[in-house]
């Protein structure tokens, strides 16, 4: 029977001590420019992750031995010779979870080094046996579902069963890229006599992927897999502000069978960043995250000659017509706008209300009242805190700007504290109603708990406005009406469309499909599905042309040999 320590047990490892004498830092230091083997040497491994399958942390009790997180290379938890740590803390209580580590030159380096020695093998085992791998890696990911979800609770905020769902999206990813021999299929067509065109994809060496606080498992798990099944090898650097869930995808991913190389784990903010974006040996890019750091990452990567597909920031609007169920209206909003505490790219956020439509928000804020704000262990949340104090800030200063600029606080989340975690990062459920398109909580990207409304006469009008925002990743309406509804998906310029579906993101058969300004230089935008394949891998095409007169056709002589 699983035992669930009623303690909270950090999301770290058990690290070995530091080395004491200063002088094996430098020397490791001047061995940038060496082989992995000899960098990767100065340091000595971490023991193990600090809690398994059988032992999680499932409250927001202070941890009082607080461990750094490692880095993970050649399938192995490296505690970081840095001297620079970044404090993790818990969003519900501000207390510290972990440090950590802004990797080193030396460690960049020698995660790199090790991707680029385990490609050449990886690259050439068979397709078939990196399907094996993958069914072990999904299996593991699926037996530790709930460890992965009370890391993603700790370090990020969401309620547990929120964190189960990220943890759900990621696996579906896993689970598709177990078809990888079909999806690598290739094509061959006899274009003239004795001569054949074969296509085929072939994978591009190193690549790497940057990933965003608010899904802590399911951006990299939209990585791993696909990038890794197509032959690739991976170098991930996860959120310096919640990387607990990578750092155990890590250990299933070793556990799995993942060579050592296939997949390394770097850490750090602006600076690790930078390494992935100039090093010459990572080949293509994956970021998801805000507007600002996604148009710099595809300009500075694009600008080194990488592919680089960057989802960024969203404004995602509901268009509310007068004959939709209404019951099953007030319950959709309610749990696209406020679940996970807004913090998606995917939140309904925007609702443009048709005609007589508007007074039904009574409802909608009614409803939402009931939504129980909490620390994500505690039993019945409905949302936890945001990320940072920082974030809570700004968006308590988006409501203030709103109120000055004349809209009306339907419902005001400001000032909401749990009784048990006084110290948490809390923002309630907000409405905002009567908004104009100019005003700043329409125009700017909340990532809170905060639906903004505005009223429309007509569904055209609200299409227009729709399309006006600088922001295409999703959209949904609301109807009864197949007609309204067709002229709406026709009309509409975002990417993904939901019709009496809140949250259209596609199950890992199809891709990611935002466009406009959520997709950084207009490139490509192809996460996972078979566009993922593509983005992860380079087509090769081959004619060959061979005589059919050079065929050895004349039949085996078993007589007797006459010397003739």
């Amino acid at each position: 029977m699983r035992r669930v320590l009623s303690r909270t047990v950090p999301l770290a490892v058990v690290r070995a001590p530091r080395p004491a004498a200063p002088a094996v830092r430098t020397a490791a230091f001047k061995a940038s420019s060496r082989s992995l083997h000899a960098t990767s040497r100065q340091f000595k491994p971490a023991t193990a992750l600090a809690f398994d399958a059988e032992n999680y942390p499932m409250s927001h009790e202070k941890i009082q031995d607080v461990k750094d997180t490692p880095y993970f290379i050649d399938n192995k938890f490296v505690s970081s010779g840095t001297t620079q740590f970044i404090d993790l803390t818990d969003p519900a209580t501000g207390n510290l979870v972990t440090r950590v580590p802004q990797s080193t030159d030396v460690e960049l380096r020698a995660a790199m080094e090790s991707a680029q020695k385990a490609f050449p093998a990886w690259r050439a085992t068979s397709v078939m046996a990196r399907q094996q791998i993958m069914f072990k890696f999904t299996h593991l990911v699926r037996e530790n579902w709930d460890r992965l979800a009370a890391s993603i609770t700790l370090e990020q905020g969401k309620t547990f069963a929120d964190a189960k769902g990220d943890v759900l999206r990621g696996l579906q990813v896993s689970e598709a890229s177990c078809s990888i021999p079909q999806q690598m299929m290739g094509e061959v067509l006899e274009v003239a006599k004795d001569m054949e065109t074969r296509s085929y994809r072939e994978p591009l060496g190193v690549v790497a992927a940057i990933c965003p606080f608010n899904f802590p498992a399911m951006i990299p798990l939209w990585s791993i897999p696909t990038a890794t099944a197509a032959g690739n090898c991976l170098i991930l650097k996860p959120s310096e502000r919640d990387p607990g869930a990578s750092m155990i995808l890590a250990e299933l991913a070793e556990k799995a069978g993942f060579p050592p190389g296939v997949l390394n784990i770097i850490h750090g903010s602006a600076k690790t960043v930078d390494f992935i974006l100039d090093a010459p040996e990572i080949k293509a890019i994956s970021f998801v995250g805000s507007n600002r750091a996604g148009e710099y990452i595809f300009t500075r990567g694009s600008a080194n000659g990488k592919r680089v597909q960057a989802n960024l920031g969203a404004k995602n609007h509901a268009a509310i017509l007068p004959d939709a169920n209404r019951q099953h209206f007030v319950n959709s909003i309610v749990g696209a706008a406020f679940g996970a505490a807004g913090q998606r790219c995917m939140a309904l956020s925007t609702l443009v209300m048709v005609g007589e439509t508007k007074e039904w928000l009574t409802e909608v804020a009614e409803s939402a009242k009931k939504l129980k704000v909490d620390g994500g262990f505690e039993l019945g949340a409905d949302l936890g805190p945001v990320i940072s104090k920082e974030s809570k800030e700004r968006i308590e200063h988006l409501i203030d700007s709103a109120e000055k600029e004349g809209a009306t606080i339907l419902l005001d989340g400001r000032g909401l504290t749990p009784e048990k975690y006084p110290n948490g990062n809390w923002v309630g459920p907000t409405i905002i109603t009567n908004v104009k398109p100019h005003m700043k909580c329409y125009t700017e990207e909340i990532f809170g708990p905060v639906l903004v409304c505005l009223n429309v006469e007509s569904l055209d009008e609200a299409i227009e406005l729709i399309n006006a925002n600088q922001y295409g990743n999703g959209t949904a309406i609301f109807t009864k009406s197949g007609a309204t509804a067709t002229r709406f998906q026709k009309n509409i310029e975002a990417g993904q469309v939901g019709i009496n579906v809140p949250i259209p993101v596609p199950l890992p058969y199809w891709s990611f499909t935002g466009n406009k300004k959520s997709v950084a230089g207009g490139g490509a935008n192809t996460f996972y599905g078979r566009p993922g394949l593509q983005f992860y891998t380079q087509q090769k095409t081959v004619t060959s042309f061979w005589s059919s007169n050079d065929a050895v056709s004349k039949a085996a002589d078993v007589s007797m040999p006459t010397n003739e």
